[in-house]
């Protein structure tokens, strides 16, 4: 009998954790950002160029960045901002439309969103942080004239990976050269606040602390004025991600082996350890409104949502197993280059598919810039280029940014001309293969 009480009790419990544990499938590409507002709804960017914003499971899809999306973050009122590769920070409607907030020369790595100041920051790769204007209203130190106030860009000694605001004056960047600087912006001043010595990625900031994580793997805790208060640096690295519950005092970092290390920050101590992935980093981390669930996304499709109370009982859920990390040995050199070079972006198949790029089905003997369905770039929109063997020999000898200047193609050179040769040999029968397949 007793013995019967303790399994039902078992079972009930197991139920429980597989019920809270969730996963939202529909992204083509890796999961680059995430963010949750009050009311529970995710968001996820994508290598995909796309953001999902989730309720119940079912994404509505924000298209408008020309490039993968890395970062987002929501408004008080519910209203997202996002970042992209395509340099540009964009505030979303609530119907789906985007406008351009500023634009930056270097890719967007993070967003932070000050209401009290009226104010998005935006670090990017191009050394500078927006401070980009929500409303005409607002932040008269920065905008004294109030009638159409521009983006302002303060320089940084080095790219920026990580932007926090501290009330509506004060922010605090994290630099590829190993600096957290802390900016006045009522006051136009600028001071470096921690020389840490390698790349800062990431940054949280409170009232009490400020924790940073850094390439070398390093997690630690500051006081407002630099000072030690806590470290917790593990032989795991670089540090990839962070996120802040207050009122459960527990802060998560990600990192590139794959690891959740979730913190209590009311007495400084590690809670849990937990390992998220099979294969790769943690790109990306948010807790649920209560504190309860972390949601987490790296090379995956999907964004994975676990309960905390529970991360002990599970298995790694993020398999990292992309298409390109075969093994060498089990694909010919073409498939090889397929996978390392275009796979992440494009698919073979005729099917719909989210990914970065069209479809390649029916490739050779197609004009570029005519997949109905594709937001192509204006290079290629009308382009009189004809896909054969020595356009695409040209596209990967000359690369994209040379051979169509203005393409939302990465750039993606092969070199040897054997490598170029099987590529395009690959193309043709995996091309050929689809389109034979559906007749």
């Amino acid at each position: 009998m007793q013995r019967a009480l303790i399994l039902a009790i078992w079972l009930c419990a197991t139920s429980a954790v597989a019920q809270d544990f969730t996963t939202l499938k529909g992204h083509g590409g890796p999961i680059m950002g995430i963010a949750v507002d009050g009311d529970g709804r995710v968001a996820t960017a994508s290598f995909d160029n796309s953001i999902g914003i989730w309720e119940g499971g079912i994404p509505d899809w924000l298209e408008g960045h020309a490039a993968a999306v890395g970062v987002v973050a929501f408004r008080s009122d519910g209203l997202l901002v996002s970042g992209g590769d395509d340099f540009s920070v964009r505030l979303w409607s609530e119907d789906g439309v985007s406008r351009v907030l500023g634009e930056h020369q270097g890719k967007v790595t993070d967003v932070a969103v000050s209401t009290e100041a009226g104010l998005v920051a935006s670090a990017s790769w191009d050394g500078t942080i927006g401070l980009l204007p929500l409303d005409a209203d607002r932040a008269p130190a920065l905008y004294p004239s109030l009638d159409e106030p521009e983006p302002r860009f303060l320089e940084a000694p080095g790219a920026v990976n990580a932007v926090a605001f501290h009330g509506p004056d004060m922010l605090y960047a994290g630099t590829s050269t190993g600096e957290l600087m802390r900016y006045d912006l009522a006051g136009d001043a600028m001071l470096p606040l921690v020389r840490h010595g390698f790349g800062i990625n990431e940054v949280i900031v409170t009232d009490g602390w400020i924790a940073y994580g850094a390439v070398d793997g390093a997690t630690r805790i500051v006081d407002h004025d630099g000072s030690e208060i806590a470290d917790f640096t593990l032989d795991r690295r670089p540090i990839l991600s962070m996120a802040y519950h207050a009122d459960t005092h527990q802060l998560a970092v990600g990192d590139g082996h794959g690891y959740i290390m979730m913190l209590d920050t009311a007495d400084w101590r590690i809670s849990r350890d937990f390992r998220a992935t099979r294969e790769g980093p943690v790109w990306a981390l948010a807790f649920s409104p209560d504190g309860a669930t972390i949601w987490a996304g790296g090379l995956d499709d999907v964004a994975f949502g676990w309960p905390v109370a529970a991360l002990d009982a599970f298995e790694p859920g993020i398999s990292g197993a992309r298409s390109f990390l075969r093994p060498a040995e089990d694909m010919s050199n073409g498939e090889r280059q397929f996978m390392r070079k275009c796979s992440i972006c494009h698919a073979l198949g005729a099917d719909a598919s989210r990914k970065a790029g069209p479809s390649l089905h029916g490739l050779f003997g197609r004009r570029a810039g005519t997949v109905p369905g594709y937001n192509y770039s204006a290079t290629l929109t009308g382009s009189p280029i004809l896909w054969d063997e020595t356009t695409v020999d040209a596209l990967f000898d000359e690369g994209p940014d040379h051979y169509v200047p203005g393409t939302k193609m990465p750039m993606q050179v092969i070199a040897a001309q054997q490598d170029r040769t099987d590529l395009i040999e690959f193309l043709k029968q995996a091309t050929r293969a689809s389109v034979e397949h559906e007749e």
